[in-house]
């Protein structure tokens, strides 16, 4: 994926790596459409850049998927990237929690949220001469954090589908990316914005975005800082870097 002249949905970006990902992408020359749940969020970010656009959009609503799909395809017939970046990060604890609830939400927005937003515009990327669908997974996908199990797992899921979705459009216009952020300095769970062992968030956009840069066609969008998770069973590392993440009951690391 080169990263101009290109336009862009974009699902969460009206905070964190959403948004960064969605202000550097304009400033390089692409128009951008950021969806979500938080309109009035999304509408301040658009208000700051021209050719930021802002929808409403709940994932795990398959109505309001069909009727952002229909109107940005009609709005903007050149859309030819999709960025599934929306997800929510929630904090279980399997032996008191009296149910399934936050394990269902996640699984609708982190796993068959994206599913479904494919699903509906595969048919409009299909007819453009080029075009991406970039899921942003999680460097959980390859070794989880226990105190978020079904956040990584929908992660472990997402990566698991992007594989087989490359492969199934092998033979079409459209690439197919991953992009997997290491623990990253944002309000994805409280307190991480703040937290001085995660990677500032400007670090890992200007990496991302260089990576994105120079490499353009690769099927994979890696830091260097989430290598060591990503590549721990290659490695034979994993159980040390699974110990070592878990170690301080389950705190992201």
């Amino acid at each position: 994926m080169t990263i101009t002249g290109k336009t862009v949905l974009l699902t969460g970006g009206g905070s964190g790596i959403g948004r960064a990902l969605a202000e550097g992408l304009h400033d390089r020359g692409n128009t951008v459409l950021i969806a979500g749940r938080r309109l009035e969020t999304l509408q301040a970010v658009a208000a700051a850049r021209p050719n930021l656009h802002a929808y409403a959009l709940d994932v795990t609503d398959p109505a309001s998927i069909a009727a952002l799909t229909e109107r940005v395809s009609a709005e903007h017939p050149a859309l030819n990237v999709l960025i599934n970046n929306s997800g929510i990060m929630v904090a279980e604890d399997l032996l008191t929690q009296p149910d399934t609830a936050t394990a269902e939400a996640t699984v609708a927005t982190n796993l068959l949220g994206p599913i479904r937003l494919i699903h509906a515009l595969l048919p409009h990327l299909r007819r453009q001469p080029q075009a991406t669908i970039v899921n942003v997974t999680s460097g959980l996908a390859s070794v989880p954090l226990a105190v978020t199990p079904t956040y990584s797992a929908t992660k472990a899921a997402l990566h698991s589908y992007t594989e087989s979705l490359r492969w199934q459009l092998r033979g079409t216009s459209i690439q197919v990316t991953e992009l997997a952020p290491p623990y990253v300095a944002t309000e994805l769970m409280p307190g991480g914005s703040q937290d001085p062992r995660a990677m500032p968030l400007a670090d890992f956009m200007a990496e991302t975005l260089h990576l994105l840069d120079t490499q353009p066609n690769a099927p994979y969008v890696l830091v260097e800082r989430v290598r060591p998770l990503r590549h721990a069973v290659a490695n034979g590392t994993y159980d040390a870097v699974f110990r070592g993440l878990n170690a301080q009951h389950g705190d992201p690391a």
